[in-house]
């Protein structure tokens, strides 16, 4: 016969034991594993600033006609590589990006474009009511201030990424000059703003790398005496590289595609290339 304290010693472990396993359920029921999400690194900032190196392959067609007692006179299309001797090479890319709000942007780009060349004309060309005859040397500028200044609104905002569109006014200020030395130095200037409108979308891939496309453009349809018209079309895709939440670097491909033709003046200025920069927040 077990003893009558046996039993109650029993009693009570198995009693502490049931209630050890119910707490241990209880806290298992209960236990939620914590869900780390990984944060973006670089989108979180006021201002942000950036410099670029640009390597674009130039394609620059420019016809002046005469005017005055020249009028009448129609212009060449001068090629700016076959006729002038134009070179390509690196162009400077200065942004700056001003954040007003978690959907809003103000930007501004500037992208100073100038080449100067030498040649020796192998064909005849009139250029702005002048006549410059076969193997003619010619010193030639082609000076192409591009300034955007634009408004974005990003209408979908996610974790890994956004969208938006953009609606900027392009400053486009273009001047070619031709001197020799037998014919008073000659230019064909045109100057003005373009509206365009595009979009953005951004998708980070990992926390510290995202990638970029970026469109703007628009049409300036011909005006009735079809003496007036202009087209503007600007690509850019690029991938950022965040070191920190400050600084990161860029890689990108960009295309600018230009078209006006003004009163006697028209030109064709493509320009499409590589290009690696660094970009500073704060």
């Amino acid at each position: 016969m077990v003893p009558r304290t046996t039993h109650q010693r029993v009693s009570i472990w198995s009693a502490t034991l049931l209630l050890l396993l119910a707490g241990a359920s209880t806290a298992t029921a209960q236990f939620k594993p914590r869900i780390i999400q990984e944060t973006t690194v670089g989108d979180k900032f006021t201002i942000e600033g950036g410099a670029d190196f640009w390597f674009p392959t130039a394609d620059l067609t420019v016809a002046s006609g005469g005017s005055g007692a020249l009028a009448g006179i129609p212009g060449t299309d001068i090629d700016g590589k076959r006729d002038l001797g134009l070179v390509d090479k690196k162009l400077p890319q200065l942004n700056l990006v001003l954040k007003a709000g978690r959907r809003h942007k103000l930007r501004a780009q500037f992208v100073p474009i100038k080449y100067e060349q030498a040649a020796i004309l192998s064909r005849q060309i009139d250029f702005n009511g002048q006549r410059y005859t076969v193997g003619l040397p010619v010193n030639s500028t082609l000076n192409w201030k591009a300034l955007r200044l634009g408004y974005e609104y990003d209408f979908v905002i996610k974790s890994r990424g956004y969208v938006g569109f953009i609606i900027e006014d392009k400053q486009t200020d273009v001047r070619v000059d031709i001197a020799t030395p037998l014919i008073k130095p000659q230019f064909a200037h045109a100057r003005a703003p373009i509206p365009a409108l595009g979009g953005v979308a951004r998708y980070w891939i990992v926390p510290r790398v995202n990638v970029t496309a970026d469109v703007t453009g628009f049409k300036i349809p011909d005006s009735v005496e079809n003496r007036y018209n202009a087209h503007y079309v600007d690509i850019d895709v690029y991938g950022t590289l965040n070191a920190t939440k400050n600084v990161g670097v860029k890689v990108g491909y960009r295309s600018i595609d230009l078209g006006y033709k003004f009163k006697e003046d028209t030109g064709s200025f493509k320009l499409t290339g590589a290009y690696v920069g660094v970009v500073a927040r704060y």
